[in-house]
């Protein structure tokens, strides 16, 4: 069945790369731990001091298999290679080509290469150069969203395209529950990556403020509001907080560089200024108007009732999931 055997792995449950840095150790410890993938987010700069560091932190937490997520479209050569030195598990990438040199030097490490993807054709390419899974990512995703089509169509056409190739396709979009799971299983997907369940969870390095709006707040919007200048051409999936709701109509010539500061944080070990606008989410050391940041989220927001253990979350989905297939799809059912 689909919650067993995925990449070697006790559970098909991916805690996405949560961004800038909110899956730190102690989440992607307590993810891994539970049976399920955790994955490290790389600085979206060069800083392979840090990323050791990071691995080595949840290599102290966890005996289990963890992975590091690499935004592409962001300086990686050296982050890159200090990942491969370390020997992580998996190496997963977004936002950019998979070069097959890169799959077979992860490869020569013993390290998995899991690209996420937007599109048939991307999904195509990844497939091409002999990666060992592939996440989908549906509109629906929070964060950053790579590609414009909906995960209900999506996610089958990309798993009839690697079939019979042995990469396993892994559903991620707007799946916070059980149900989402199985409807997952039954698109063709072996496995499922969340992003917003795990950042409402007690491990996350989110900010409390951002927690309680993912449980208070059932709706979100797909918009370009955030960090145009930062990371131009990469729309987001944000929750309808008030400040939001406020600027939505910002003018396309406007962005963050000319904007006042509203708060500081602390990313990766860097002291940051955080502009108006800026897209930078709020972690634990953010100080200043939190309402007024960027509070990432996708569709299923809204089935999120409470922060809870990482682990427990991956209980719930996985003994879910196998009570719901028993319960209302098993030939058995009378």
């Amino acid at each position: 069945m689909g919650w067993r055997g995925i990449l070697g792995l006790e559970y098909g449950v991916v805690q996405g790369p949560l961004g800038p840095d909110i899956s730190g150790p102690e989440l992607v410890a307590a993810v891994s731990n539970a049976g399920g993938l955790g994955l490290l987010r790389a600085p979206d700069w060069e800083s392979p001091d840090h990323v050791r560091e990071l691995i080595r932190k949840t290599r102290t937490l966890t005996n289990k298999p963890f992975g590091v997520g690499v935004v592409l479209a962001f300086p990686h050569k050296e982050n890159l290679k200090a990942i491969l030195d370390e020997k992580v598990a998996f190496l997963q990438l977004s936002w950019g080509e998979c070069p097959e040199e890169l799959v077979l030097e992860a490869h020569r490490a013993g390290v998995k290469v899991v690209p996420q993807v937007g599109s048939l054709e991307e999904a195509e390419k990844a497939a091409h150069v002999g990666v060992d899974a592939i996440i989908v990512q549906g509109l629906e995703a929070g964060g950053h969203v790579l590609g414009q089509a909906g995960l209900v169509s999506l996610l089958p056409a990309v798993v009839d395209l690697v079939g019979g190739k042995d990469i396993p396709v892994i559903a991620a979009g707007g799946i916070a529950d059980e149900r989402g799971y199985v409807a997952a299983l039954a698109l063709g997907a072996q496995g499922v990556c969340l992003g917003t369940r795990f950042v409402a969870t007690e491990e996350s390095y989110a900010h409390p403020a951002y927690k309680r709006k993912l449980v208070e707040l059932g709706k979100t919007e797909y918009t370009d509001v955030f960090g145009r200048a930062r990371w131009p051409g990469a729309p987001q999936r944000v929750l309808k907080i008030p400040f939001f709701m406020d600027w939505r109509t910002l003018p396309n010539h406007e962005n963050e560089t000319n904007q006042p500061v509203i708060g500081r944080t602390t990313i990766h070990g860097m002291e940051k200024e955080i502009r108006r606008f800026a897209g930078t989410v709020p972690n634990v050391t953010t100080t200043g108007d939190i309402e007024s940041m960027a509070m990432y989220a996708g569709q299923g927001v809204g089935l999120i009732n409470e922060i809870l253990p990482a682990g427990e979350v991956i209980r719930r989905l996985v003994e879910g999931a196998q009570l719901l297939i028993h319960q209302q799809f098993s030939a058995e059912k009378s």
